[in-house]
């Protein structure tokens, strides 16, 4: 037999069959199914299928794997990669995350604040700190009721009281009440704003800063009036304020560090 050549062995380029990537399906990741001619992104991807939405709001699922084309090329599409936690997961409040954690019997201790929304605020933010401590909020009728409250409460060692009061300034009825109460087992602090609204940062509800509104007139409804809001107060501070609360970073400092602060303090056998 004639000897091999050098050259049987070599195969033209373009009868190489070169490998097709493999592309995970991704959300928004443009896609077109050849056979069909559909073309979509991707808006969901299940275990095998991946569906795709047109832009005629059309969707269609497909089974994972090769026959799709992406940017002009064929490619096999694949389930995106799980990603692991970059870091220890954070609660609203900025404490760590603690998953599956189950509430906690709550505590004789107590945390009383100074009405419906104050109470609303404290559970949006710090609601899991709360559970995984086992602390009930209660919201006051008035700042008038508070000295009746603790002394039917009755405040000891393992039964805290810890109390939140808007307006909290020198010389202010809060003031002397507060001093009146706070105690060893019992401790009353406050911010500075006239209601809890302002200690949501103006920037997060889309204004400059709120409004002065004089004294003597009803603060909330002089708010709502100034800012050409709807005179539904309710509705106002539960769609235009705490609605856009996420996190404690929404906050002023001057509730965050007081809030803590009770935290601390009830929990504290």
């Amino acid at each position: 037999m004639p000897p091999r050549s050098p050259y049987d062995n070599l195969v033209h380029p373009r009868t190489v069959k070169k490998a097709v990537p493999s592309v995970e399906a991704e959300i928004d990741l443009v896609v077109e199914d050849p056979s069909s001619g559909f073309v979509g992104a991707v808006i969901r991807c299940e275990k095998d299928v991946v569906h795709l939405e047109d832009r005629f709001g059309r969707v269609k699922g497909y089974p994972l794997g090769p026959g799709f084309w992406v940017e002009g090329r064929p490619v096999v599409l694949v389930r995106p990669k799980q990603a692991g936690p970059a870091g220890p997961m954070r609660s609203a409040s900025g404490s760590t995350y603690v998953a599956g954690a189950r509430a906690r019997v709550a505590r004789a201790g107590r945390i009383y604040v100074e009405g419906k929304h104050d109470a609303e605020l404290v559970e949006k933010v710090w609601g899991h700190d709360l559970r995984v401590e086992g602390v009930v909020v209660e919201p006051l009728h008035g700042v008038d009721d508070l000295p009746a409250i603790v002394k039917e409460f009755r405040p000891t060692q393992g039964r805290r009281l810890g109390v939140l009061v808007d307006h909290l300034v020198r010389g202010s009825k809060e003031s002397r009440i507060a001093e009146q109460i706070t105690g060893e087992h019992s401790l009353v602090v406050g911010h500075p704003f006239v209601d809890i609204w302002q200690a949501v940062k103006p920037s997060v509800v889309g204004i400059a800063a709120w409004p002065v509104i004089p004294k003597g007139r009803p603060w909330k409804e002089g708010v709502c009036t100034a800012l050409g809001w709807e005179d539904d107060t309710g509705y106002v501070w539960a769609q235009r304020i705490l609605a856009r609360v996420k996190n404690f970073t929404d906050l002023e400092p001057e509730l965050l560090g007081r809030v803590e602060e009770l935290i601390d303090f009830v929990t504290t056998d």
